[in-house]
């Protein structure tokens, strides 16, 4: 006889034991009830779309750059009639100098696009956060949401480029020009410390922006506290993911196809990985005990009070003779008594 393991009363007894797996079991059912996948999903379809309008913008600046410096555009010109045989030399110049007096409009057509893309992902990032903390707000106009949604936007751009400036002022190279100012480069063990030190600089960077948006992005207040804890959280997975992201990626490009489609893909996966990330951090935040005390309870459903009214119409006729029959049966037998 085989005897099958009671999974649900286990998983209980685990979850009462350990606070920390019943957190997590919390907040992934959190994740799960509030449809994190398609949230995920949607920031993803947006980030892609954002992509070609911000290709747009780069290379109407390149254009610009290009147009104020003749000189540098000659030597790519002649670079590529050396290196690109035949006429194919000759329409990539042509195309090129194509972009370059056309980059006003170009340049144009990228920031509108760029400004339609990133504000429909910074709605649906924030829906996204809000939903996951359960949170109830009031709708408000049109115009005022969105431009809330523009500041949120111009936000997170300014707490992405200073992370990413700190990420590169803290870098292994920097530092060690830093060491070699001092005569310390040639210490045993400094490059491994330097790697290290490089690492952690990274997830604090991470962190903060994390904090950041798990706790001023979503459409209602939050407590900061358990924003920090998810956003420690967050940035830990994200740094691991980066390295494994980057071995996948020297990987995959080597082939043909990959070259063609690896980018592409590995793009998709970054950010779809990395939206849930966000919000299953997010998520664990939203499922602290001091969230949990300060989380909306909605309302007990309105009593409806239905009255019912039973109308008796009397007897009917059979049940009428038979009364009567009953009647004067009870009469004789009392009379003969």
């Amino acid at each position: 006889m085989i005897v099958v393991p009671d999974f649900k009363a286990i998983l209980q007894r685990r979850r009462e034991q350990w606070p920390w797996f019943d957190h997590t079991v919390r907040a992934a059912q959190r994740y799960k009830s509030q449809n994190g996948d398609y949230y995920a999903a949607a920031m993803t379809y947006f980030s892609v779309l954002a992509l070609f309008p911000l290709l747009m913008v780069a290379f109407a600046a390149a254009g610009f750059v290009l147009a104020g410096q003749p000189q540098l555009l000659d030597e790519i010109s002649d670079q590529i009639t050396q290196n690109v045989p035949g006429s194919l030399g000759e329409t990539i110049n042509t195309l090129v100098d194509t972009a370059i007096e056309s980059r006003t409009s170009v340049g144009i057509l990228g920031i509108l696009g760029a400004l339609y893309a990133g504000l429909g992902w910074m709605a649906k990032l924030r829906e996204a956060l809000t939903a996951m903390w359960e949170s109830v707000h009031e709708d408000g106009s049109f115009l005022a949401t969105k431009f809330k949604d523009l500041l949120a936007l111009f936000g997170l751009g300014a707490a992405l480029a200073v992370s990413l400036g700190l990420s590169a002022l803290n870098g292994a190279s920097v530092m060690r020009s830093l060491l070699e100012l001092v005569n310390l480069d040639g210490v045993p063990g400094v490059d491994i410390a330097l790697r290290v030190l490089s690492v952690v600089l990274a997830v604090v960077a991470t962190w903060a922006v994390f904090v950041w948006v798990i706790s001023r992005l979503p459409r209602e207040p939050v407590p900061i506290h358990s924003a920090l804890k998810g956003a420690l959280i967050a940035a830990i997975g994200f740094e691991v993911f980066k390295q494994i992201a980057a071995i996948y990626l020297a990987s995959v490009t080597n082939g043909p196809a990959g070259v063609v489609f690896g980018p592409i893909i590995g793009l998709l996966v970054f950010v779809f990985t990395t939206s849930r990330f966000l919000l299953l951090s997010t998520a664990f935040a939203a499922t602290t005990e001091e969230s949990m005390a300060l989380a909306f309870v909605p309302p007990p459903e309105p009593a409806v009070i239905t009255p019912r009214v039973e109308i008796n119409e009397g007897p009917t006729v059979k049940s009428g003779i038979a009364l009567v029959g009953a009647g004067a049966i009870a009469g004789a037998v009392l009379g003969r008594w």
